[in-house]
């Protein structure tokens, strides 16, 4: 079985068996990831056949990456299986 994690300035961020990947990225279950770590934030982004994504600032040490995590709350149907699941970018090391 195959574990994925997500790291960012020496943290672990998640840490999951199953996980689901979609266009090259690995979608972490809401359940996996250390939410003290993730702060909402009020960006969004719009895919049209995932839908509206919503985004998580990371926080590691009084060190903020803006955005850096997201999530599809409601997807499209196309994209279901990744419903609430949370994603990462922009410098966080992913790694299954």
């Amino acid at each position: 079985m195959t574990r994925a994690t997500a790291t960012w300035n020496g943290k672990v961020l998640a840490e999951t068996d199953t996980f689901e990947t979609v266009e090259g990225n690995i979608y972490f279950p809401a359940s996996s990831i250390h939410k003290e770590n993730f702060k909402e934030s009020s960006h969004e982004t719009v895919c049209g056949w995932k839908g509206t994504a919503s985004y998580y600032d990371i926080v590691v040490d009084d060190k903020v990456n803006k955005a850096a995590a997201w999530y599809y709350a409601n997807p499209k149907e196309a994209a279901k299986n990744i419903t609430a699941m949370v994603a990462f970018w922009k410098g966080i090391e992913v790694k299954s």
